[in-house]
């Protein structure tokens, strides 16, 4: 133990310093918070968990985005800091440098399942089958035009290819405090880039014409309200939120895979990342219910094949995945700072 966890341990012992104080230490409720792709499945373990293990309080999940609730999670240690941010894309080296200059030693990251971006269009509109170069060429600042880098001429979508759709380009996307929007520029945006002959910062700089590319910074549910607004707009959402809507929307294909539980899970569908939460392990002893909360939540028969978690949308990890992650928090394996 180094000296800075030898002295939040007696501070923690006590009572005192690094913001746990004798009415912290009464504090028995869990606080979530962040990505609004797990705030589903975080909120029916929460219930489920409240209603299985009556010592305990139900937790409190809130969204905010990954980005919002890391940042949360690495504001300190204390009653006023929550205990577990949810992620739906790894936690940043800066955000970890971040937590650790807060006071925040002991960031403990637990994998659960795996989900798909996918991109989805109001069920009365055309049906889309995309590829990373039509999204990016449909999304991007410039592109390259019979070999000239040039702004952007694309309004709609069949001028881009004939086989696309005859409407306007209006694609509704994650706001960068989304964990979604990495995916989404790693998965769709840097490949697209990259098979038109492009590279660098032009990859991930989008067009800011007549309101081709609307950013949100709320839930999926802002991303539903646009395309109920826009006829035309194409929206980005997780697997799980589409199958929600299902009577709503229809999904695109993205190099002819058309995503689903079985696509995503064998890796044929080209567009999915793994879900995680992060847990403060200065909170462990503290908190009442939060090592039990998230042992629950790696449980099987939550979180496994046959789960309410996959009949919710979540692609569960497999067993030896499962075992994996439940063995790292056991032992409290902390972060690295890769």
């Amino acid at each position: 133990m180094n000296v800075n966890q030898r002295t939040l341990s007696v501070a923690l012992a006590t009572g005192l310093a690094v913001g746990f104080s004798t009415a912290a230490m009464a504090r028995d409720t869990i606080q979530i918070a962040g990505s609004s792709t797990v705030l589903p499945f975080a909120s029916i373990v929460a219930e489920e968990f409240g209603a299985s293990f009556s010592q305990f309080s139900t937790p409190v999940v809130g969204s905010g985005g990954s980005g919002g609730g890391l940042r949360q999670f690495c504001q300190g240690v204390g009653e006023n800091t929550i205990d577990i941010a949810n992620s739906s894309r790894a936690i940043r080296s800066g955000e970890l440098e971040n937590c650790r200059g807060n006071g925040v030693e002991e960031v403990l990251e637990v994998m659960f399942g795996y989900d798909g971006i996918v991109f989805a269009s109001r069920a009365d509109r055309g049906s889309f089958a995309l590829t990373p170069a039509h999204v990016f060429a449909a999304a991007a600042r410039q592109v390259k035009v019979d070999g000239e880098i040039v702004d952007n001429p694309y309004s709609r979508w069949s001028e881009i290819d004939a086989d696309l759709p005859d409407q306007e380009i209006v694609l509704v996307i994650p706001a960068s405090n989304h964990g979604t929007r990495e995916v989404f520029e790693e998965k769709v945006l840097d490949p697209g880039c990259e098979s038109l002959g492009m590279e660098g910062d032009a990859c991930h700089s989008l067009r800011g014409d007549g309101g081709r590319i609307i950013e949100i910074a709320g839930d999926y549910t802002e991303t539903l309200a646009r395309l109920d607004a826009q006829s035309d707009a194409v929206g980005v959402f997780g697997l799980s939120f589409y199958d929600q809507n299902r009577d709503r929307l229809q999904v695109a294909t993205v190099d002819g895979v058309t995503p689903s539980l079985e696509t995503i899970g064998s890796g044929e569908y080209p567009v999915s990342r793994p879900l995680f939460f992060y847990v403060k392990g200065e909170h462990l002893d503290v908190i009442p219910g939060l090592a039990e909360y998230t042992e629950y939540f790696l449980n099987e028969m939550v979180s496994g094949f046959g789960s309410p978690l996959e009949d919710a949308g979540l692609i569960p990890l497999d067993d030896e995945e499962r075992a994996e992650a439940l063995a790292q928090f056991q032992a409290r394996t902390l972060v690295s700072a890769e």
